[in-house]
């Protein structure tokens, strides 16, 4: 697909609600991309995003290196550029990534943050606790959707009510690359959306919108929405340093893996292209099971 005539300065603002929403990111992170990537954009002085080629890139880099940038500065700006086209690539924006033939520095892998069990129950059940308001029940079935599943944000407030089998007990979802997935939802998490839809979402539906999830102007719920949502019932059990929009879907992998699940079938249910990308829960799931080891074992 070819982008559409947007402005590689508008994209920029696209991609930095995204890392907000999506990533959870901080301010000084904010700061450091929009830094790079407005001297990117000065740097190419080019018309339209599809525009980039890798030797623009690439241009880039020896530019960096001339006027002195440190190599730790040099891969951070470079991190940023490849960060910023891989989400344009992502997203369908453009139809293929120039950077994948630049190599990159290999940078330390963080490990996502994970909710123990028992902090994943008391979210879950907090919204309809502490109040029977149609938004509740909205913020409940979404939680449970999120840690059921393990869908994205994005995917999340992108369905619309068609895409929940409840006889099948599965969802619909359209990921990264418009790829269709279905995936299994457990009985308790359909059973909050069924309230949600019975006695919450008709209140919210005014303009017979197709959404699932609707805020109280009738509109489809954002993914800045969502996390204010998340947010919001967090703070209320003190998980908010422990939490970003992404944190259910990683609780979910790593209790799959946890309790004996195929890392093959976790991939498939995340909608991960490589399983490399979903290894990183199996660093997580191998904690765990040395802390059970440390805790059973009597010469542990």
């Amino acid at each position: 697909m070819i982008a559409e005539l947007n402005t590689i300065t508008s994209l920029i603002e696209d991609f930095l609600e995204y890392l907000v929403v999506e990533r959870a990111c901080s301010n000084n992170t904010l700061v450091s991309y929009r830094s790079d990537l407005n001297q990117f954009n000065e740097h190419v002085n080019l018309t339209h995003v599809n525009e980039i080629a890798a030797r623009h890139i690439d241009n880039y880099v020896k530019y960096l290196s001339y006027k002195g940038y440190l190599s730790t500065t040099r891969s951070r700006k470079l991190a940023s550029v490849r960060s910023f086209v891989s989400y344009l690539h992502s997203e369908g924006i453009i139809d293929h990534d120039p950077t994948d033939l630049i190599p990159t520095p290999k940078r330390s892998q963080h490990l996502p943050k994970v909710l123990k069990l028992s902090d994943v129950k008391k979210l879950l059940q907090l919204p309809l606790d502490v109040s029977s308001a149609p938004d509740a029940m909205r913020d409940a079935a979404m939680l449970q959707i999120a840690y059921a599943s393990g869908l994205r944000v994005s995917e999340i407030v992108g369905l619309d009510v068609e895409d929940v089998d409840f006889t099948v007990g599965s969802v619909r979802c359209m990921g990264k690359g418009s790829k269709e997935r279905i995936v299994p939802v457990h009985r308790i998490a359909l059973d909050s959306i069924d309230i949600y839809v019975r006695r919450g979402r008709v209140i919210f539906n005014q303009q017979q919108s197709k959404a699932l999830f609707l805020n109280r102007r009738g509109n489809r719920l954002t993914r800045q929405g969502f996390w204010g949502i998340v947010k919001k019932y967090s703070k209320l059990i003190g998980l908010e340093n422990s939490m970003t929009p992404h944190t259910l879907r990683h609780s979910f992998a790593t209790h799959l893996l946890e309790g004996g699940a195929s890392i093959r079938h976790v991939q498939e249910l995340l909608g991960h292209a490589s399983i490399s990308t979903t290894q990183i829960y199996t660093h997580l799931a191998l904690e765990f099971v040395r802390d059970q080891y440390d805790n059973a074992h009597p010469r542990a």
